[in-house]
């Protein structure tokens, strides 16, 4: 039979950590400190296989792996010396065990746990003599049932929650430390009626019945709706499955010499070398994340307990060697005793991830190379965009916790379902929450920030938040939140529903109203990390740019150009725009004439800027595209006015306007085909191409324009394009006396350019793949309408992405591919760049880069991610060229240690 169960107990163990494939990142990791002999409480992981058999098998564990479980107990309490008691047995030392979810990859929150399994009417008791604590026995058996009947029995645990806050009430105790025995006692009473009149049945006193339905209910897990969010929102395939550790418990709730915590080896929001994290005296592992108490900093363990203390320096230290990476550990300290309960590379965020990976590099624990690896590029995302600007006026409401950088701004809400219903109406939103939970976790993504008002640096709130690269603010206690009336109250302020906020999620600062935002200030340690990726990537990195000022931010982010300049945004300014439209409605090509004489030197100074912007840098200048009735007025208040600023007739410029509609306008008049109908169009164009360089070449500058050619299906297309450029650019060359060398080349955006690139590249001079058009007549896509049906697409695993963020490899993949071969076997040296959306997503620009491009081009604002991206792909590229999979060069670099929206 093939190995199912994996033990880990002092002195020996079945697994290690590269072994999450089948050990998950929690099992995998247990036994690796298991080996590394530190304090692990024993216990056995349940592979990730398992999980695939457990939905084969009808959502039923095997018998095979029940009987597998069960030998795994008894060596579990021979280790122990305890016993797992039975329906009719409870013996007077009992096993208690814990029940966690394991995937590969970090996924916090998302997943089920269970404390205390094992605890029964007769176990409780036993287990209140063996600690000679009656208190903490009830205390875990509370736990335990609130937890069991949630995860397993699928009880609401509001209900449950509603019985322990009203009894704190009545009594007048602030805080679940201030219960005493007999309420304890009152309270799993209480529990169990509840949960028998909600679920229709008893709690199970078996523990063996516990712990099956334990292991099938993490299982189950992995296939909730939060579950399956956070897979998709960070790319996750939902063949991975999830592993089931069992473990022996360890208690940090028997007094006032346990605890329990969670800490970073180094701050996860801005990377400094400092241990980092929080505890609680006299608690559980759930209630530090779950934000029920305000945890206390993890400095304060020190006075408290200063031998445990001493020791969980050492650990960390020694773990963060180790893995040569910064650790997110969680630990529990039973009567001064420390134990370990989990390591894990520590989700970061995007500043913080450049500041460890440079520091760790002047350490001498990883290489350049692991570094820029370590630094996931949409995770860059996060520094790019605007914080509060320190000179706006600002009304300070209160102040929580900083727990997630950025600035965030919107209407206040509070259920995650009105943060998803708001943001489909466009509104911007901030989730307020007393505490967040796993179920939130779509309203977190759709919000603009988030704000609670219990939890800590490490609650789900923060862990969250910062994982998506969203604002946050914890543990603003000052707020009172009332879910029924959707209000707040906060000091001298009441607040409803739709009422604005802004949240500085770096200082913990919450506002009220709309504070205004500046742009990003880019550190030393995102300039180092830039400069190590130009070092290795090999693909060149440019920005699609229409405006001086585009151009400017592109190349402060480091583009060594332009490669796409739409000149029909241009033309929508207010100055031309009508001009435009006397060219569109001309009947004569005099009329014609006359109007785009007009713009001549509106579009010379267009390109005049931006080739200046980017002097000594290329420029690619793709001609018009849209389809003429775009420039049009679309309401009838429009097309009135416009007749009459034309002084034309508003019934003859509405049958004008008629007559240019297109049922199909993507597949209609436009790109190269209106150069075909109206060549005069593209002749001004070129001319302004020609005579702006022309006044720069005499200013000194070095100006370097490419023209591009759009929608281009047949060589002679282009053929008879092109030669109408080259003759209107030496027409100006011969008047102005002055040689110009400027490319024309086309945009590969249709299957039939891709399939004849052999013959087009015969009058191309350059290649740039229009990926945006090339999916949509590839695949048969509106981008404008296929909304609506691919996200069930996805879901339903039908396409593993949206194919206009991360391009089809099979389909478009392959006709860019083709294009390729074909393209370079007829001009050897073809130059081949992309321009479409899919130039700035990592996974993209990693095949754009496996199939030879030479450049790609994004919006200005990725351009940094593109440029880190393009050397993960070389990197990865090269360790595969040495013998290892790309697989392995990810798992070896920890790709997955860094935070991303």
């Amino acid at each position: 039979m093939k190995k199912t169960i994996y033990f880990f107990s002092a002195g020996e163990t079945d697994g290690n950590a590269k072994m999450k494939d089948v050990l998950g990142g929690k099992g995998a990791n247990l036994a690796e400190m298991t080996a590394l002999k530190l304090p692990v409480p024993p216990g056995f992981t349940i592979s990730t296989e398992v999980c695939d058999e457990f939905y084969k098998n009808d959502k039923k564990l095997p018998e095979a792996v029940i009987a597998e479980v069960e030998k795994a107990l008894k060596r579990l309490e021979q280790l122990t010396g305890k016993q797992f008691a039975t329906a009719a047995h409870a013996p007077a030392n009992p096993l208690l065990v814990s029940v966690r979810s394991g995937a590969r990859v970090s996924m916090p929150g998302m997943m089920d746990t269970i404390l205390n399994l094992g605890l029964n009417d007769q176990t409780v008791e036993a287990l209140a003599k063996a600690a000679n604590n009656p208190r903490f026995a009830y205390d875990a058996y509370r736990r335990f049932l609130q937890m069991y009947s949630n995860v397993v029995m699928g009880m609401n645990g509001t209900f449950l929650e509603v019985i322990l806050e009203d009894l704190k009430h009545d009594k007048k105790y602030k805080s679940d430390t201030d219960l005493t025995v007999d309420d304890l006692k009152a309270l799993v009473q209480k529990y169990k009626k509840q949960i028998a009149e909600h679920t229709g049945r008893a709690f199970p006193m078996d523990p063996r019945e516990q712990l099956i339905g334990a292991i099938a209910a993490v299982f189950n897990s992995w296939n909730t709706p939060r579950a399956m969010t956070y897979r998709e929102l960070h790319g996750y395939p939902d063949s991975w499955g999830t592993a089931v550790n069992v473990q022996s418990m360890v208690f940090g709730n028997m007094g006032d010499d346990s605890a329990t915590g969670v800490a970073f080896t180094r701050n996860p929001s801005t990377g400094e070398k400092r241990f980092f994290g929080e505890f609680m005296v006299n608690a559980q592992g759930e209630d530090v994340v779950a934000g029920i108490r305000t945890p206390e900093p993890i400095e304060k363990l020190k006075d408290i307990m200063p031998k445990a203390y001493a020791q969980l320096t050492e650990v960390y230290q020694k773990l963060e060697k180790h893995y040569r990476d910064m650790q997110d550990i969680e630990f529990t300290i039973e009567r001064g005793q420390l134990f370990m309960l989990q390591t894990r590379n520590g989700k970061r965020t995007a500043q913080a991830s450049l500041r460890v990976a440079r520091e760790m590099v002047s350490e001498k624990l990883i290489s350049e190379s692991e570094a820029v690896l370590r630094v996931d590029p949409k995770g860059l995302d996060q520094l790019l965009h605007p914080t509060l600007d320190p000179k706006s006026v600002k009304t300070k409401l209160t102040k929580g916790l900083p727990a997630s950088p950025g600035a965030a701004v919107g209407q206040i809400v509070f259920s995650s379902e009105s943060a998803v219903q708001w943001a489909a109406a466009g509104k911007k939103t901030i989730l307020v929450r007393v505490e967040t939970s796993p179920e939130d976790i779509e309203g977190m993504v759709k919000a603009q920030g988030i704000l609670t008002t219990r939890g800590g640096m490490t609650s789900h709130a923060a862990v969250v938040a910062r994982g998506m690269g969203k604002c946050c603010v914890a543990g603003a206690g000052e707020m009172d939140v009332d879910y029924r009336t959707k209000t707040v109250r906060v000091n001298d302020y009441q607040l409803k529903e739709g009422d604005f906020i802004t949240l500085d999620g770096s200082t913990g600062d919450v506002f009220l109203g709309e504070v205004k935002t500046v742009d990003p200030i880019l550190d030393d340690h995102f300039t180092y990390m830039m400069e190590l990726a130009d070092k290795f990537r090999q693909l060149g990195v440019r920005a699609n740019a229409d405006t001086p000022h585009d151009a400017d931010v592109a190349r402060r982010f480091g583009a060594e150009g332009v490669g796409l300049c739409r000149t029909e945004h241009m033309f929508f300014n207010a100055d031309r725009i009508d001009v435009v439209r006397e060219m569109i409605l001309a009947d004569e090509r005099e009329e014609r004439v006359r109007a785009l004489d007009r713009l001549l030197p509106m579009q010379r100074s267009d390109f005049a800027e931006i080739l200046r912007a980017m002097d000594g840098c290329p420029v690619t200048i793709r001609f018009l595209d849209p389809p003429l009735h775009e420039f049009l007025p679309q309401t009838e208040k429009d097309l009135t006015a416009l007749a009459a600023r034309l002084k034309w007739d508003e019934n003859a410029l509405r049958a004008k306007v008629r007559n240019l509609h297109e049922f199909n306008p993507m597949l209609g008049h436009r790109g190269c085909r209106l150069a075909i109908t109206y060549p005069e169009i593209y002749q001004m164009q070129a001319r302004a191409v020609a005579e702006a360089t022309i006044a720069l070449l005499k200013e000194k500058h070095k100006p370097k324009p490419e023209i591009m050619i759009p929608l281009v299906g047949m060589k002679d297309e282009l053929k008879r394009l092109k030669r109408l450029v080259e003759v209107e650019v030496e027409r100006v060359q011969e008047e102005m006396g002055v040689q110009l060398e400027i490319p024309v080349g086309t945009m590969i955006e249709l299957p039939r350019a891709a399939l004849t690139a052999d013959k087009i590249a015969e009058e191309a001079q350059f290649f740039s793949f229009g990926t945006n058009d090339l999916t949509q007549t590839t695949m048969g896509l509106s981008r404008d309408d296929s909304a609506r049906f691919l996200s069930t697409y996805i879901a339903d695993g039908i396409l593993p992405c949206d194919p206009f963020q991360t391009v089809d490899r099979e389909g478009v993949g392959q006709l860019i591919k083709t294009a390729v071969e074909l393209g370079q076997r007829t001009r050897p040296g073809l130059k081949l760049g992309v321009c479409g959306e899919h130039g700035g997503d990592p996974s993209s620009i990693e095949f754009f880069h496996e199939v030879g491009l030479h450049y790609v081009s994004c919006s200005p604002y990725r351009v940094p991610i593109a440029r880190l991206a393009a050397a993960h792909a070389a990197l990865v590229d090269r360790a595969s060229a040495d013998g290892r999979s790309r697989r392995e060069t990810e798992i070896a670099n920890q790709k997955t240690g860094t935070l991303r929206v």
